[in-house]
């Protein structure tokens, strides 16, 4: 499947990725590299990871541009679960718990999967805790009996108004002391997490890579795109200089 594309960074190591799809793994996606890859004619792409902010991130009209010429683009755990739940209804593949939150509607914010990160070189290492782990972490230490749903509730909107290049557990549970919260229930969560932490962007991620190698194993024909391509001058302009590029 070495015509398969995957854009991957912080979110889940290389290696691990490979393991479960033969693939090409490559950085980030960022503004125009779909249509780059969307040029080659792959079998599929996959979108996880993605830059923003001082990069510009994917434009949806690049991965409606590889919709309609019949590619499948999946999206999960990251800027592709926020792509997927946008463009889902135009044929868009979602995949995961992260997708279908934002697609129905249960997480709104893009803040809730971005995450500060080393550079390249060294692995996308994760300087910060993306807010959709917190959640997922704190309810399964609620579930567990770690956690009243008190205290849940206060390391959650704690962890919420952090900026999310500050979140991490150990932020959050010094600021919880200082608040007064309860200290034998932070306690017996700091002792919880280091077993108990869930990372639920890499879930989804092994997830979405499983199911674009199933998907392929099975050859299954996508229905054609119910939607007309508005072509610009300015896109236009961005797939030649894509061509370019490749």
């Amino acid at each position: 499947m070495s015509d398969v594309y995957v854009f991957l960074g912080p979110t889940m190591p290389r290696d691990d990725a490979a393991r479960e799809l033969d693939a090409v793994f490559l950085p980030p996606v960022a503004q125009g590299d779909v249509i780059r890859v969307a040029e080659r004619k792959p079998a599929a792409i996959g979108i996880i990871d993605g830059f923003f902010e001082c990069v510009p991130a994917v434009w949806h009209k690049e991965i409606l541009f590889a919709i309609r010429q019949g590619i499948p683009v999946f999206g999960a755990s990251s800027m592709g679960a926020l792509r997927a739940a946008e463009l889902h209804p135009f044929g868009m593949i979602g995949v995961g718990s992260i997708f279908e939150a934002y697609r129905d509607g249960r997480l709104e914010d893009d803040d809730e999967v971005a995450i500060q990160h080393g550079p390249a070189e060294l692995g996308y290492p994760m300087l910060s805790e993306a807010m959709v782990n917190i959640r997922r972490t704190l309810a399964d230490a609620e579930a567990e009996g770690v956690l009243s749903p008190d205290v849940t509730d206060a390391l959650e909107s704690i962890a919420k108004e952090l900026p999310y290049r500050e979140r991490g557990y150990g932020r959050v549970l010094r600021l919880a002391g200082e608040m007064g919260v309860d200290a034998q229930d932070l306690a017996r969560f700091r002792s919880w997490l280091p077993t108990g932490r869930v990372d639920q962007k890499r879930e989804d991620a092994r997830l979405m890579l499983r199911t674009v190698r199933r998907f392929l194993g099975q050859e299954v024909a996508l229905p054609e795109p119910r939607f007309h391509f508005e072509h610009t001058a300015l896109f236009d302009r961005a797939v030649r200089e894509a061509a370019h590029l490749t």
